[in-house]
């Protein structure tokens, strides 16, 4: 009976990543892209991440076709998985906040970017990789099929190892000193606090 309460909190989650990325998606369109470093395993990886926090979860809670690959947790652990997504949800909510028009779902800069050190992105360098990571746990805890946690965690680990350094670089190409300076002070998927 608990694990279709958690379904539920998946459900509304999910609606609620849409609905914070949707404006998002819109402004950040109506800005031209300056720097692309797309390529083609990044597209592969990112439609690996959309079939293993999108397709199998929807497949498992709508369909007995992943049921083989079921398990369960304690209602406590649904709970936490509730608690760790909501947190997900609004470190993703205050990155997009902070980028505005600079975000992208790719390793991309746009016309006129600048480096966004204020808001959550004063302690933490890729806020919206810690809610990938949040996710993936959050996934996990809420959706009891290994199926489903596998591959949540595997597809965004996937991308997060492949992308992070490269997006960094990129970034130290732009910014250079100011960028090397911010990474010095902040943590990549951990909050760091500035020693005042």
């Amino acid at each position: 009976m608990d694990q279709n309460k958690f379904k539920i909190v998946w459900g509304i989650g999910f609606i609620m990543i849409f609905i914070i990325r949707l404006p998002y998606f819109w402004l950040a369109r109506s800005t031209r892209i300056v720097v692309d470093r797309r390529t083609v395993r990044e597209r592969i990886l990112l439609a690996l991440l959309a079939v293993g926090v999108g397709v199998l979860p929807l497949v498992y809670i709508f369909t007995p076709s992943l049921n083989f690959a079921n398990y369960q947790l304690p209602s406590w652990a649904g709970w936490t998985g509730a608690a760790i997504f909501a947190t997900g949800i609004w470190v993703l909510w205050r990155a997009h906040a902070a980028l505005g028009r600079y975000w992208s779902d790719s390793v991309q800069l746009r016309q006129g970017h600048q480096l966004v050190t204020s808001g959550i992105y004063q302690h933490i360098r890729h806020p919206i990789y810690t809610f990938g990571w949040l996710l993936g746990i959050a996934q996990a805890l809420l959706l009891w099929n290994w199926v489903v946690a596998v591959a949540g965690l595997a597809s965004f680990a996937l991308i997060y190892f492949q992308r992070v350094r490269h997006e960094e670089q990129m970034m130290l190409d732009q910014f250079g000193e100011a960028y090397q300076a911010y990474m010095n002070r902040t943590g990549r998927i951990v909050p760091r606090w500035a020693e005042k």
